[in-house]
């Protein structure tokens, strides 16, 4: 079924959106939040969730992508669960993402620093104004590692380059990041 039909269906506070939702959505966002969270049923629970807000949000809002608008709910549920679990001292099987969110340290300024709303936005739009100036293949890279969190073995697989490559890509990727934030 077309994102549009299904978004609608959720207008029409009919349940059949969020089957519709599943059916189509349930591997690509088990696979989001599995790239965070080490256990399948954390990964099951984060879907649950992201179908409940789903079908809070809408309406009234009305998402461009489902599949982008999901997939931020997903991640952002999972890594919720991530610093739950941290936070409780249960330990990260892969550790994965604490080794991404350290990569990410230097280039984004430090969440412990004051901010106001207005500062927050600043840094999303220079966070969106760089990741449009990329070429598409380091976006893809960035956004695979950063977004959803997948390892350097598995973007490497997916894009027939070498980990080196890879580890390369992103590196001058936080590198220009970090500039590009110096300057908003």
């Amino acid at each position: 079924m077309e994102d549009s039909k299904i978004i609608d269906l959720f207008f029409a506070r009919d349940e059949g959106a969020i089957a519709e939702t599943q059916k189509k959505y349930a591997p690509y966002l088990f696979t989001v939040a599995k790239n965070i969270l080490p256990n399948p049923q954390d990964a099951e629970e984060c879907l649950s969730d992201t179908y409940f807000k789903a079908w809070q949000t809408i309406p009234p809002l009305r998402p461009a992508s489902l599949k982008g608008f999901l997939a931020k709910i997903t991640r952002n549920r999972a890594l919720d669960k991530y610093r739950a679990a941290t936070a409780q001292k249960r330990a990260n099987e892969t550790g994965e993402i604490d080794l991404l969110l350290s990569e990410l340290t230097e280039a984004i300024p430090s969440p412990t620093d004051v901010h106001t709303s207005y500062e927050n936005n600043l840094t999303a739009d220079a966070i969106n104004n760089f990741l449009r100036g990329m070429d598409a293949d380091s976006r893809f890279i960035f956004m695979r590692r950063y977004f959803y969190a997948d390892s350097i073995a598995t973007i490497a697989k997916n894009t027939r380059a070498s980990e080196s490559k890879i580890k390369s890509s992103l590196a001058r990727a936080r590198k220009k990041l970090q500039f590009a934030l110096s300057e908003k």
